[in-house]
């Protein structure tokens, strides 16, 4: 079950020959209403692709009919025909999905493209491949499963999400991305649908405080990407109006398991790291701290090759404008504590590293704040696999 579960969505894929795979590349997802409520997030790189120039315009409307995705070609950096290839995108579905007394303009069609960045891309591929997906629409699981399939570019498998509420409502979702997983989101897509009652404010408010919880603290190889999206989409269809506590809660875990079976597909990754910052004296000094651990070179390379090298931790715990005295701070590892108090702890010999997930604790013993950023190490399969993306 994914973005077809929430009543009032319909997803159709199709495959128009932009991957080399072979395998479906363009997907289709559609609100039927009664609601068209949309909000979204997207990357804060200056570098922004067409698909999200189009994007960040079309969803102030607080609305949204539909999403069109095409993957194996991000649109980024390809010149005034890049923008016309979106707003073709968002023309041509537009007419696919109108009817006669219920027109759907391109404003309503939100555009989204993932892939290589500065490689032209051809209009009637895509379009093609839209009447191909429209034409395959449906609200059965497998036709949102196929949606979290076309999607997908370097990613080993779909990522998928359900929260299926007591009270009658529900949230699907639909996550993309394998690398440059860095804050202001990251090279991947996550498409959210929910049949609640929703206003735009709610929608937009919901979705800013999840992702900033979830996706915006995922960083895996300190890159960030020009295409991050985000989208949430609702329908009304179920007729209940969810109390703002609960539709954040249940969207917060729903976009936390997306952005968990992100982190464990990174590229080429053996271990997916929690980096946990505690004893801050802020809310902003645990997420610093816990982005200049994760992000530091020196610390991934370390956890790939099973040394729980916490001087390379507290190297970068000292290059932070956090609050702390370099003395006072803490580090643990799988539960052994190997820095105490600025200092050698417990033989770092017992910390056992052998299995995927590594918990990394730094108290820096200066508040009561704590935070979690997630990333993965950095091996020799992640150098292989990018430096041959192109090729």
């Amino acid at each position: 079950m994914s973005v077809t579960r929430p009543a009032g969505f319909r997803a159709g894929s199709a495959t128009a020959g932009l991957k080399a795979s072979g395998t479906p590349d363009i997907a289709l997802l559609v609100n039927d209403g009664p609601l068209d409520v949309a909000a979204a997030v997207f990357t804060t790189n200056r570098a922004r692709a067409h698909p999200v120039l189009w994007s960040e315009q079309a969803v102030r409307t607080g609305t949204a009919r539909a999403v069109a995705v095409n993957a194996g070609n991000a649109n980024c950096y390809t010149g005034p025909e890049g923008f016309s290839v979106t707003h073709a995108t968002a023309e041509h579905v537009a007419g696919l999905l109108g009817a006669p007394g219920a027109e759907v303009g391109a404003i309503d069609v939100l555009v989204c493209s993932t892939g290589i960045i500065g490689v032209p891309l051809d209009t009637a591929t895509v379009l093609a491949g839209m009447d191909g997906a429209a034409a395959a629409l449906g609200a059965e699981d497998e036709h949102g499963e196929g949606f979290a399939g076309a999607i997908l570019t370097t990613d080993t498998h779909a990522k998928q999400a359900v929260h299926v509420d007591p009270a009658g409502w529900s949230i699907g979702g639909a996550a993309k991305g394998a690398g440059m997983l860095a804050p202001g989101l990251a090279t991947m897509l996550v498409h959210l649908t929910t049949d609640a009652v929703l206003t735009a404010a709610d929608a937009d408010a919901a979705l800013r405080a999840a992702t900033a919880q979830t996706f915006d603290r995922l960083d895996s190889d300190g890159c960030m990407s020009t295409n991050d999206t985000v989208t949430l989409m609702a329908s009304g269809a179920s007729g209940v109006t969810p109390a703002a506590a609960d539709l954040a809660a249940a969207l917060t875990a729903v976009c936390h398991e997306l952005a968990m079976l992100l982190l464990a597909d990174a590229e080429g990754s053996e271990h997916d790291v929690a980096v946990r910052v505690v004893g801050a004296a802020s809310e902003a000094d645990a997420v610093e701290v816990g982005r200049s651990v994760a992000r530091s070179a020196l610390v991934k390379t370390a956890i790939f090759g099973r040394d729980p090298n916490w001087g390379r931790v507290l190297a970068a715990v000292g290059t932070t404008t956090a609050e702390f005295e370099p003395f006072e701070v803490d580090v643990s590892v799988n539960g052994v504590q190997v820095c105490r108090a600025g200092g050698p702890g417990e033989d770092r010999s017992l910390v056992d590293l052998s299995a995927r997930w590594v918990d990394l604790v730094v108290d820096l013993h200066a508040g009561t704040e704590a935070a979690t950023v997630w990333t993965n190490d950095l091996t020799t399969a992640y150098v292989h696999e990018n430096s041959a993306y192109s090729s």
